[in-house]
């Protein structure tokens, strides 16, 4: 890589970590994050992620800590070595959305009885009841939106594979 796509891939890095920490991701799992997303591989050591984000290793390994417990990476051994890469799920958004869907479900659970103790009745009742018709909508508009989301991905490949050369 050249000094300048060097330059405009670190300025990616810390443009898209400064996104996701102001959304509430913790502020090195977002740079070990995106650096890992702006890799060519999607795949990074420990010491590799130190030099580039200019930290200690205890510093990638607290924020690998967290990315690998809300599953956004994944570790696995450098073949013939003891080291371990750091690897980005393939289809780390449709799982992430998955997973959020599955905790609506629960939520929306919670939220219906929570709605039934408090009683429909009570200002309280009502609102905790409207929170989980609207979890319940979410889900069926998440399903919709990931079903939709993956016959574009597959039409994307039939496009490439077509106008591929030897397609």
């Amino acid at each position: 890589m050249s000094s300048s796509s060097e330059n405009g891939h670190d300025r990616f890095v810390e443009r898209f970590a400064g996104e996701m920490t102001e959304a509430g991701m913790q502020r090195m799992a977002a740079r070990v994050f995106a650096a890992l997303l702006a890799s060519e591989t999607a795949s990074m050591t420990s010491a590799e992620l130190a030099e580039q984000l200019r930290v200690s290793p205890a510093a990638v390994s607290g924020a690998i800590r967290y990315l690998t417990q809300v599953s956004m990476v994944s570790r696995e051994r450098d073949p013939g070595t003891r080291r371990e890469r750091y690897v980005l799920h393939n289809e780390l958004w449709y799982e992430t959305f998955t997973r959020r869907d599955q905790i609506l479900v629960r939520w929306e659970k919670v939220l219906r009885d929570g709605a039934e103790t408090l009683g429909p009745d009570t200002a309280a009742g009502a609102r905790t009841a409207e929170t989980a018709d609207f979890f319940a909508f979410l889900q069926t508009e998440m399903a919709s939106i990931m079903e939709r989301w993956r016959a574009h991905k597959q039409a994307q490949r039939t496009q490439a594979e077509e106008s591929s050369p030897t397609g």
